[in-house]
């Protein structure tokens, strides 16, 4: 607090709420909000892309009616220009207006590479030199595909083959530095991270969250998931990166008639139990940051979380959250 009692908004945390997918973080972001009076910013790759609001279980208006919510619905899912470095110019620009208000900045998990650049900044790899980028989008990607193979494998494995952009970047890095982008970022994620963050983590028992995860697909089908797609797929407002989107993906595969409905509702879900495998490896990695803690999930659900949270942060002698409730 100030020597005048009122709040020194430097002083403000960012509090930072992890987990898996469909574990909750989104209920739990907007209740931590409320009780800190704190706003809402979003770290989905996804979100940040207009009309793809149920595949991505987008918070829906009731939701962002609670509490002001940010960087949601900036671009068109056309657009391929968005990237890391984009989201996290504005999610700082976010944090500083929202401490100047007064409040806390609430930051719910989706992308773990965004959460990363903001824990850490920006890997340390080279910019894009034109000339090289050119010839490279010049190359088919078949003819990309086999140079990541070939330089820089790690990469190669966690790359979608369609994926054109960051196989581009991935290639570029190495051209550039001789060095596989894998490594350079392998060194960023063991790099020392920001101070200024209180991080919330949930985990889940497996089968708990993969069951949750089942009934969401279900929940998304019946609130009409496959209607979203065929409007932006019909539309031609897909881009290479949000025709890749889980869900998405799977639905464009049945309208362009390689698998029926109810194949594309299976795969949706073994693919997104897939991604909540492949999340808990960042998770882990996560946990390891000094201001965290870490909530196991009953398989009821997310109930009285927000409580236990609050009770977290209030008993953490330099958390600035008061005793009795946030600072007003």
């Amino acid at each position: 607090m100030a020597a005048d009692g009122e709040v020194n908004e430097t002083q403000l945390p960012v509090v930072l709420v992890l987990g898996p997918t469909a574990g909750g973080k989104t209920r739990l972001a907007i209740d931590l909000a409320k009780a800190l009076d704190g706003e809402c910013i979003c770290a989905d790759s996804m979100q940040v892309y207009r009309g793809m609001d149920i595949g991505t279980a987008k918070p829906t208006a009731a939701e962002q009616a609670e509490v002001p919510h940010h960087l949601l619905d900036l671009v068109e899912p056309d657009d391929e220009r968005f990237s890391v470095d984009v989201w996290l110019n504005l999610a700082e620009t976010a944090i500083a207006e929202i401490r100047a208000r007064a409040r806390y900045p609430v930051v719910v998990g989706g992308t773990n590479l965004y959460i990363q650049a903001l824990l850490a900044g920006l890997c340390d790899a080279p910019a894009a030199d034109p000339v090289r980028r050119a010839a490279l989008q010049a190359l088919d990607d078949a003819a990309l595909r086999a140079r990541l193979e070939t330089a820089d494998p790690a990469s190669a494995e966690r790359i979608h083959p369609n994926d054109r952009r960051r196989t581009i970047r991935a290639i570029e890095v190495f051209e550039a530095t001789g060095r596989p982008l894998s490594d350079l970022q392998r060194e960023w994620i063991r790099g020392p991270g920001r101070s200024d963050v209180r991080i919330i983590g949930l985990t889940w028992p497996v089968e708990a969250i993969n069951r949750r995860i089942n009934a969401r697909v279900r929940t998304m089908v019946a609130a009409g998931l496959v209607d979203e797609v065929r409007g932006l797929w019909a539309g031609g407002r897909l881009g290479r990166q949000a025709r890749e989107a889980l869900g998405y993906k799977q639905v464009i595969e049945h309208l362009e008639g390689r698998c029926d409905l109810d194949e594309a509702i299976e795969q949706i879900k073994i693919r997104t139990r897939r991604f909540a495998k492949q999340q808990r490896t960042w998770l882990r990695r996560f946990r390891a940051h000094p201001a965290s803690t870490w909530i196991e999930v009953a398989d009821s659900g997310t109930k009285d979380i927000a409580d236990t949270v609050l009770t977290s942060l209030r008993s953490d002698p330099e958390s600035p959250v008061e005793p009795g409730g946030p600072p007003h």
